[in-house]
């Protein structure tokens, strides 16, 4: 447990009374899995979609666009390039990828919430992108850094989430080419978890990368991973060069990248499930052998952000089986390759924190941890088909990511659990409340939520009748009330606000 409250001077009694009034945050370890994956593919289906994958990198092969760099890095590693088109005789991609690890260690300011990612290993991180914010007050508007700091600061206190994030919503309120400074800081101020860097602009990937020096220090930076971003593929089998050249600066620093197709399936792939994983297959080969062409041994995470579309309105659809299908696929085939595995989240279409909301969530949620996702960015706060990040959501996902922790423990086996005396002492036509088991092992017997209700219905009622959206906005005022800032050392502080201060004074602001 990390204590954050201020610490003082005196006695015992003044230690135990400022103990009793601290606020204190508990971050639970990432997941370690103690259940088998699930695997919905066969031997012979996995060779099939592994050998289409190898085919459509040989016959019809990647676009590398306004990147002659990369172009030359292809051409050196023995592929076929012609014009932007990339070409890969069969067996590169898979060659070049046996120098990736198959798990790292992402270092955080405070090394009790280092994270694994990879292995049985799952890191839960909250959403991303999002350019739109809503809470019960004041509805859905544009996001502002504002909002962003609340986020990192609900991030902080949650006790399931294992990671600051990176993009939790976009600020609009900032200069577009300023703004990731900002973020950055406040990742790196406000909370102590390990978090994301800038992928929107080469250059704003490498600030990431000096700004980290400052934080961690240089060297330790590249000897370690302090950062695990998100690199988008332009799904269909497009690697765009602003994408490519921040992955260039973090694979050159040792810095983790996360590759990862984007695709609505009917719109970006093949509506087949088999179609959809043999080209998400080839993109992410492509996309993790490039990594080890710009630094071999690079830490790397293939991977899947695919669900499917409404045929009617062309508006995505989240929690689908079909979606479930790809990202179970997508598992098994990560795991042939030896690769960490990005998928899932608390996915919806929802327009509001509502029972869409929850049922979609709910088998997106499920499907990452049965799938053997390693990493799983968007675990809360998703809303609207990702345009919106909201923060009533945000504590309702949150909680719930409990179950996945509950889950992934598995049944445990040993003497005390297979409760053999206390089945003996009850007896047929007794009860378990009073006997010896329950009174030792009811604290920690059951996860409960800290949010939802529980109560009978007279309570509830007398307490106001309140529906969930009701008590996550309570829960949401009630955590930023508690929130204390982990400490920092104040040279390291001051100079991450001398470094933010002169990037933006070397620029005019750009809001395009």
């Amino acid at each position: 447990m990390a204590e954050t409250a201020r610490r003082t001077r005196g006695g015992g009694g003044a230690a135990r009374r400022a103990a009793r009034s601290a606020v204190s945050f508990e971050t639970a370890k990432y997941i370690e899995r103690n259940i088998p994956n699930f695997e919905v593919l066969s031997e012979e289906a996995l060779q099939i979609i592994e050998a289409n994958a190898e085919t459509v990198l040989e016959e019809i092969g990647v676009n590398f666009p306004d990147n002659p760099r990369a172009l030359e890095r292809w051409r050196d590693a023995g592929a076929d390039v012609q014009g932007e088109r990339v070409r890969l005789p069969k067996g590169l991609a898979r060659e070049l990828i046996k120098s990736a690890p198959a798990s790292y260690v992402q270092h955080a300011r405070n090394p009790e919430r280092n994270v694994v990612v990879g292995g049985n290993n799952l890191v839960l991180a909250p959403v991303y992108g999002p350019p739109f914010v809503r809470d019960a007050a004041g509805g859905r508007r544009y996001a502002t850094m504002e909002d962003f700091r609340k986020f990192v600061k609900l991030g902080y206190m949650s006790k399931w989430l294992h990671h600051s994030g990176g993009t939790v919503c976009e600020p609009t309120d900032v200069a577009v080419n300023k703004r990731h400074l900002d973020m950055l800081l406040a990742h790196m101020t406000l909370s102590d978890k390990p978090f994301m860097g800038s992928v929107t602009e080469p250059s704003r990937a490498q600030d990431s990368v000096d700004m980290c020096g400052i934080l961690f220090g240089e060297k330790f930076v590249q000897e370690n991973t302090v950062m695990t971003s998100l690199i988008n593929i332009n799904s269909p089998m497009t690697f765009d060069d602003v994408m490519m050249g921040a992955l260039e600066v973090y694979a050159q620093n040792n810095q983790a990248c996360i590759i990862s197709p984007f695709i609505v399936g009917g719109a970006m792939a093949p509506v087949s499930v088999a179609g959809t994983l043999t080209q998400v297959l080839a993109e992410s080969l492509a996309g993790v052998a490039y990594s080890q062409l710009c630094r071999k041994g690079a830490p790397v995470v293939l991977g899947a952000m695919v669900t499917s579309i409404d045929m009617n309105s062309g508006a995505p659809t989240f929690g689908t089986p079909e979606a479930s299908h790809i990202t179970y696929g997508m598992g098994q085939l990560a795991r042939r390759l030896g690769l960490p595995y990005r998928s899932a989240g608390s996915f919806c279409g929802s327009k509001l924190p509502d029972a869409q909301a929850a049922y979609e969530t709910a088998n997106s949620l499920n499907m990452g941890l049965l799938s053997g996702v390693n990493f799983m960015l968007h675990a809360c706060g998703w809303l609207e088909g990702g345009l919106v990040s909201s923060f009533e959501k945000f504590v309702m996902d949150a909680d719930q990511l409990g179950t996945l922790h509950h889950l992934a423990r598995g049944v445990e086996m040993d003497e005390n659990a297979q409760a053999m005396d206390a089945i003996r002492e009850v007896g047929p036509g007794g009860h378990y409340l009073g006997c010896d088991h329950t009174q030792a092992n009811f604290k920690a017997a059951f996860w409960k939520s800290d949010l939802l209700d529980y109560k009978p219905f007279e309570t509830w009622e007398d307490e106001g009748a309140r529906d969930t959206q009701t008590l996550a906005t309570l829960r949401v005022e009630k955590m930023l009330a508690d929130y204390q800032q982990p400490a920092m050392d104040p040279a390291i502080l001051d100079a991450l606000n001398a470094f933010v201060a002169a990037r933006k004074a070397a620029e005019p602001d750009s809001f395009i």
